[in-house]
């Protein structure tokens, strides 16, 4: 099957059978490899992109679902080379170790902040509950989600 997705803000062209996930699609298909292969089963968040703009974790779409989306993934959150204010802020607080989940973690915590989700750290802690990370105890990633929502609303205000 053939389809068409912007993909980071660029066209691409897939080439995929029907039965694949958009995960293996943006892994096998156009070599996307900061989508990450996890659980498998939508648990466990190592694969979230966003697909029009919403958080999904991509290894529970159908590849054709995604046909003619705009799918952003976590590297696509550059500018000009320079990280996205939120990935500024798990770098410089420590919520970055092995890096295996952190793509997912910036896509969930992107989510929750513009769904508002992330007002207190309870409530980043629940937003993020679907991303599991073996590594940084979770503390130093949701101190590096306040300041980013803090950075917000401050540019907002």
């Amino acid at each position: 099957m053939s389809m068409e997705i912007t993909l980071n803000g660029k066209p691409a062209r897939l080439d995929v059978p029907p039965h694949w996930t958009l995960l293996r699609a943006l892994r096998d298909g156009v070599g996307q490899v900061d989508v990450k292969h996890g659980c498998g089963e939508g648990v466990c968040g190592a694969c979230a992109v966003l697909l029009d703009g919403v958080a999904v974790n991509a290894c529970s779409v159908l590849a054709p679902q995604a046909q003619g989306a705009d799918v952003r993934t976590c590297g696509g959150l550059l500018e000009d080379g320079e990280l996205h204010p939120l990935q500024d802020e798990l770098v410089s607080h420590g919520g970055v170790q092995c890096g295996f989940c952190t793509p997912g973690m910036v896509i969930g915590a992107l989510e929750a902040v513009r769904l508002g989700a992330a007002g207190s750290r309870e409530e980043i802690r629940h937003s993020l509950a679907g991303n599991l990370c073996r590594c940084t105890g979770y503390r130093k990633v949701i101190d590096a989600v306040e300041a980013y929502r803090d950075r917000e609303e401050e540019a907002r205000a």
